[in-house]
């Protein structure tokens, strides 16, 4: 035991007013929630779209669900947040007076994505000309200004919202390489990074423990349908609303969503199976996952079961989320081969 006086100066903290944690040393949080609602609404609410043909406006965020902290560990900023939201928004073509209402989706936005990768959905309340006129222009021309929007959400948070955390520290404590103390998320972010050695900065790569997931569905189309619907570029490219990449042939690469998901096919058996090298840009460098996809085609509809292996336990569930929200739900709106989303 320590003499009074000389303990860990890691826990030592100078006499300071303001200081409880001048070496930065503990885990400190702060919670980001309320700020970060006040922010998302202050910048998209009211935010024009407009050029010389179509003027449009997000009126109303009708759902903003979430959360978002700030810590500082060792006087490093970690930021966690997630947020689905969910906007009204009105718009007319310029010279006319009619108003056309409709809905934006944005399910992801969170420290995984980039920006520029956030999925922005774009819906209309009627299925009238006009409507799906604005309902385009704000996908295809207005995405990027809302993806901006919410980069400005990213940078203030980081720099506005986190302003003081990092407190003036005396001698620098002795790090090492324990991390019993810190917090779950962090240690799965930590052992999710390749490992590095020092002998020319090769990447040795880390043990990822790994889970196996099923899925079924049903669509309302025949086989080949669904089948073509997952490998053919046109029809990729209207469920996923991003350009793709994707080479529908064994070996074969593709690349959706902006880079998020990336791989290759390893079985193509038409109308019948998929098989495919797949992986999240999210994982561990150079880790693919094996999926499965087999249909059956019924009288009535096509049943669909997906197996995956080799899925990193920590993004299982947000794996499996991501099949449904951005495949499943998006090809059965895309192509009505199933229940509207809305």
């Amino acid at each position: 035991m320590a003499k009074w006086g000389e303990g860990d100066p890691r826990w030592i903290v100078e006499q300071r007013a303001d200081g409880t944690n001048v070496n930065n040393w503990h885990w400190t949080e702060k919670n980001a929630t309320g700020w970060s609602k006040e922010k998302l609404k202050a910048l998209l609410e009211g935010l024009k779209l407009e050029d010389d043909t179509y003027s449009c406006e997000i009126t109303e965020i009708t759902k903003l669900e979430g959360e978002a902290v700030a810590n500082n560990r060792k006087a490093k900023l970690i930021f966690f947040y997630e947020w689905d939201i969910k906007a009204d928004w009105k718009g007319k073509i310029v010279g006319t007076d009619k108003v056309h209402n409709g809905k934006i989706e944005i399910p992801n936005l969170s420290e995984e994505n980039n920006p520029q990768d956030i999925a922005v959905n774009v819906t209309a309340n009627t299925d009238k000309d006009d409507a799906y006129k604005l309902k385009e222009f704000i996908r295809l021309h207005g995405t990027n200004i809302i993806q901006d929007m919410l980069g400005k959400y990213v940078i203030d948070l980081k720099e506005e919202f986190s302003k003081g955390m990092i407190l003036p520290s005396g001698t620098p404590p002795k790090q090492t390489n324990s991390t019993q103390n810190l917090p779950q998320n962090v240690i799965k972010q930590e052992l999710s990074k390749p490992v590095v050695s020092d002998k020319g900065k090769k990447s040795l790569g880390v043990k990822i423990s790994c889970r196996k997931m099923t899925d079924r569905q049903t669509f309302k189309c025949r086989a080949g349908e669904i089948y073509r619907a997952l490998t053919e570029k046109d029809m990729v490219r209207a469920f996923t609303r991003n350009d793709v990449t994707i080479e529908a042939e064994k070996g074969g690469q593709f690349v959706l969503f902006n880079g998020m998901v990336t791989g290759e096919f390893t079985e193509l058996i038409p109308y019948e199976k998929i098989g495919m090298r797949w992986r999240n840009k999210s994982w561990p460098e150079g880790h693919y996952s094996q999926v499965s996809l087999t249909f059956d085609q019924k009288e009535d509809c096509t049943e669909m079961t997906l197996t995956q292996t080799g899925v990193p336990e920590s993004d299982l569930e947000s794996t499996e989320q991501g099949w449904n929200r951005y495949y499943w739900q998006s090809i059965k709106q895309t192509f009505g081969f199933g229940a509207s989303l809305y």
